[in-house]
């Protein structure tokens, strides 16, 4: 999935409480590929890594260097993210619920990566095994999630402008 979407799912599904949350959610929601592609473009652009060639569709994984895996590993398991959201609510005695962003973008990368273009490692470092799914990136993925992203938060917003609902008082 592309990483505003993923932004915008996390930030709906874990970010409501309040705009730090939603901000919060939001960022964590795009972590992981700003954490694995988002260090090589950077590193690209400062002329520390080869530039991947997209023009022709997705390029070899060969062509990627082994960093970006290594980092894809790390970010896009959610092993990892069980383990991190489970120290983070010993350590602070509370879930960090927005941090369900990066376990949300995980979920959502499995069936929408397949061989041909970086599946998702969710059971990495226990398990290489990987599920095949569909490219992101074509329509019949695309429109639905763009469509149902902009319905909800279409609902949302108007919810956000109307007057709580409350019982009306009974006079004695």
């Amino acid at each position: 999935m592309d990483i505003i979407s993923h932004g915008l799912w996390g930030a709906f599904a874990f970010g409501r409480r309040n705009r730090t949350s939603f901000s919060l959610a939001f960022a964590i929601g795009m972590a992981p590929d700003l954490f694995s592609f988002g260090i090589l473009w950077v590193a690209a652009t400062l002329g520390l890594s080869p530039t991947p060639d997209f023009s022709h569709g997705t390029p070899p994984e060969s062509t990627i260097p082994p960093y970006v895996h290594y980092l894809y590993n790390v970010t896009h398991s959610f092993v990892l993210f069980l383990a991190v959201f489970a120290l983070l609510w010993l350590w602070t005695k509370r879930p960090v619920w927005e941090l369900g962003a990066w376990g949300l973008h995980v979920l959502v990368d499995i069936p929408t990566h397949s061989f041909a273009f970086f599946p998702t490692p969710f059971l990495w470092p226990l398990s290489d095994w990987k599920f095949d799914g569909w490219q992101w990136n074509q329509s019949a993925i695309l429109i639905p999630n763009f469509t149902v992203l902009f319905l909800l938060y279409a609902w949302f917003l108007l919810q956000q402008g109307r007057p709580a609902l409350r019982p009306e008082r009974v006079r004695e």
